[in-house]
């Protein structure tokens, strides 16, 4: 079987999709990953074949240029994507609209249209029976459809754009603008493609997160236990011995640490946790550091250090609801504080807290004095959390590995081939 994944050149997406892209190949299956090509180095670091598609359009840096342009709403998701945390009736088709007319111009558009044409081309060439998406990769289900392949989603973290969707077409009269339809239908059409709503959702849609994090739409959804990876690494000979007390990891994410006044105050944050007797590991740019200076005796500063082998000789973790981070504390069984600001962290911190995994709250209240330091000696102390942390682990565990999932996904192929030779 021929697999071909896609992606616009975000890391963390990518990471997501990297411990399915192995699986498939070391079951015999021939892999390629499809991206700009600035993004390639980081594709092939991962020991996989990066096929460089289109020009390189750098999405964030065009974001920085136009301030205006990205609406978030109140939960910290982009508009009409908030709107995966309402109440059905809540939700309006003029909301919804007019969030679309956005971001379709704005973000969609401008991660897809460069590449829409340089991947049906190497489609065309190579064949692929099955074309996995990162889930606003919309360029991947257009070339699956030029060629026949079979085609999913692959979701980094909730299914905003399902569950948006899904409130789109049960809102939208007949008839009324629909703008990401008006956008794709015609891109799809120059490549042989006829409308249908698995250019937005995909024939089916991979989920890595455990049934009580997850909100779903109308949609076939395929779970997969969610693999830690990061990138290269290095472990530290710090971390080859036992901590002598309490460890606690600790990572605002770098946006948040280099942020300046409208953040965690870093300073003020380590000195009010200096009494606490733990061993506070943060895990903060090197330019960050040299600003802050000398630190408390209890908190050692790195730049980086691999997730997975620092989480497993923790008592618990701070952090700012990054799915990745999220994901492997999670794994590991380890009570969280999360401390969430936008994206998808608000809507998944809410979950976390609710299964009483950890404990959540908005970055700006921890910088007032000595909340985030109750929360941490509450985790610190309370049995409950790292119970109902076990239990949000086992539930993780219970889910198809990625090896498992790509032999479903090849039989899947398999029957879909069949059935169309006999037709």
């Amino acid at each position: 079987m021929r697999v071909l994944l896609t992606t616009y050149p975000e890391k963390t997406h990518f990471l997501a999709m990297a411990p399915l892209a192995w699986a498939l190949r070391t079951a015999g299956h021939e892999v390629r990953v499809a991206c700009q090509p600035k993004f390639a180095d980081v594709v092939t670091q991962a020991g996989l074949t990066a096929v460089p598609i289109g020009p390189d359009r750098d999405l964030w840096q065009l974001m920085t240029r136009d301030t205006n342009w990205f609406s978030v709403g109140l939960n910290g998701l982009p508009v009409p994507y908030d709107t995966t945390d309402w109440r059905p009736e809540d939700v309006t088709y003029e909301y919804l609209r007019d969030g679309y007319r956005l971001h379709v111009t704005k973000w969609h558009k401008m991660s897809n249209v460069p590449m829409i044409p340089s991947l049906v081309e190497f489609a065309r060439a190579w064949q692929p029976d099955l074309v996995i998406w990162e889930p606003s990769t919309y360029a991947g289900a257009i070339a699956a459809e030029a060629v026949g392949a079979a085609h999913a989603r692959l979701l980094f973290s909730l299914d905003t754009f399902g569950v948006t969707r899904d409130h789109f077409t049960r809102l939208c009269p007949d008839g009324a603008e629909d703008p990401l339809k008006e956008w794709l239908a015609p891109a799809a059409r120059k490549y042989g493609v006829e409308w249908s709503e698995r250019l937005i959702t995909g024939e089916f849609t991979i989920s890595l997160l455990p049934p009580s994090l997850r909100v779903e739409a109308n949609l076939e959804y395929v779970p997969m236990r969610y693999v830690p990876y990061g990138g290269p690494a290095v472990l530290p000979d710090w971390l080859r011995t036992p901590p002598e007390k309490p460890r606690v990891a600790f990572t605002m994410g770098i946006s948040i640490a280099e942020s300046s006044g409208d953040m965690v105050d870093l300073a003020d944050l380590f000195q009010e946790l200096s009494d606490v007797d733990m061993e506070l590991v943060a895990t903060i740019p090197e330019r960050v550091q040299e600003k802050l200076g000398t630190v408390p005796d209890n908190v050692r500063m790195v730049s980086y250090v691999p997730l997975q082998a620092l989480v497993p000789t923790c008592t618990a973790v701070i952090h700012h609801a990054g799915y990745g981070t999220l994901a492997t504390t999670a794994l590991q069984g380890k009570p969280q504080i999360i401390v969430p600001w936008n994206a998808d962290g608000p809507a998944l911190a809410k979950r976390v807290a609710a299964q009483g995994a950890g404990l959540a709250l908005h970055v700006h209240q921890a910088s007032a004095r000595g909340v985030l330091r109750n929360r941490l000696l509450r985790v610190l102390t309370e049995a409950k959390f790292t119970e109902s942390a076990h239990r949000l682990r086992d539930e993780i565990l219970a889910m198809p590995t990625p090896n498992e999932v790509a032999d479903r996904l090849a039989a899947r192929v398999a029957g879909r081939r069949a059935v169309a030779e006999v037709s």
